[in-house]
């Protein structure tokens, strides 16, 4: 049968229609679910300890989403996180990970795409640099997102990614700062604490919220 085009005016859409019958097609389990959020107020760090203020760091997810919004700096610097396997007594969980960064200025003036060799960690313990640079100006702060994989296994390293977006004025230019982090706790034990916190100073302001995904 050939097909015909009819015009618009054809069409009586006037009434009121129901859909009767069953519809069919693929249907997402993955889930997205706000376990808790940390809002920053001159505070030295953040951290999300399982089983305390209710965050929850465990098998219940396979999959934990951490999302930065707006957290602003007392000192010119960069965020940096570290994991814990007791439960937040000690943040110095054995790390490899990789790190690039992009820069463009708001004049145009430079512009940058670059591996930074000393950004990343070889079977360090120290805390993982997450953005590249973020200053102190009143509308000065970085956002992004951090995702940890299964940190209950027993069985495999803890692999995790970043990203962020950090703006700053650096000298007379004001720029934005791309950071791309990526690498693994080389752990068999259990992650169960995540700290946050700048390189120096603290974090004034700005929320992280921690989320699970099923």
């Amino acid at each position: 049968m050939a097909l015909r085009k009819l015009a618009a005016n054809s069409f009586d859409l006037t009434d009121n229609y129901a859909l009767t019958g069953t519809v069919t097609g693929v249907t997402s389990t993955q889930k997205l679910f706000l376990i808790k959020n940390l809002d920053a107020s001159s505070s030295s760090t953040l951290s999300f300890v399982n089983g305390a203020s209710s965050v929850v760091l465990d098998n219940t997810y396979k999959t934990y989403y951490f999302k930065f919004i707006n957290l602003h700096p007392s000192a010119s610097t960069n965020l940096q996180f570290n994991g814990s396997i007791d439960t937040g007594s000690n943040y110095n969980v054995t790390k490899t990970s990789s790190f690039f960064q992009t820069r463009h200025d708001e004049d145009d003036s430079s512009t940058q795409l670059s591996y930074e060799t000393g950004k990343d960690l070889a079977q360090g313990t120290g805390f993982q640099q997450l953005v590249p640079y973020v200053g102190t100006g009143n509308d000065e702060s970085v956002v992004g997102e951090l995702f940890l994989f299964n940190p209950s296994s027993t069985t495999f390293v803890k692999h995790f990614m970043a990203q962020t977006n950090g703006y700053g004025t650096d000298g007379s230019n004001n720029s934005l700062y791309g950071g791309f982090a990526a690498g693994y706790f080389n752990t068999t034990s259990a992650i169960d604490a995540i700290q946050f916190k700048m390189a120096s100073g603290n974090i004034d302001a700005g929320r992280i919220a921690l989320y699970g995904i099923k």
